[in-house]
């Protein structure tokens, strides 16, 4: 008889949080995270330390830092407001982003997010990662002037 090999254990956290540990809002929110995740459902990686490679979810780092990344136990990836809805839901606070899947308002709960997530850099005080991830060319180039 030969001994069984045990199947691998499933992870036995429901998200993996990709997040920018440079930004101070983004810190804030991990941080809070933190603190209600007595059930140790999210594992956080911040994106922002040296040796964190975004290859590993078939992702590059100029994606990662353009919005929110999260990866689920079965490796899919997932991004935007359905990172928030589901860490959440881990934390028991997900009826604070209800409404965000109600036809309607989710647009407006989308819309919202991808307007930090496009300016988020510049709004934290990040103006020169802002650049370098290629969101400044914008605010770079000089206003009009009138005749």
């Amino acid at each position: 008889m030969h001994p069984s090999i045990p199947e691998p254990a499933a992870p036995v956290w429901d998200l993996k949080l990709l997040y920018d540990g440079d930004c101070p809002l983004c810190s804030r929110e991990v941080a809070m995270l933190r603190r209600r995740d007595e059930r140790a459902r999210i594992q956080f990686e911040d994106i922002a330390q040296p040796g964190f490679d975004a290859s590993r979810y078939g992702l590059d780092q100029q994606t990662v830092m353009a919005r929110i990344h999260a990866v689920l136990p079965d490796g899919r990836v997932i991004e935007g407001m359905e990172v928030f809805r589901r860490a959440y839901g881990a934390v028991g606070l997900g009826w604070l982003l209800a409404p965000s899947r109600w036809p309607g308002i989710g647009r407006l709960f989308d819309a919202a997010y991808r307007s930090f997530a496009r300016n988020r850099l510049r709004w934290t005080g990040r103006a020169e990662a802002a650049c370098a991830a290629g969101h400044c060319e914008a605010a770079a180039r000089p206003e009009p002037r009138g005749s």
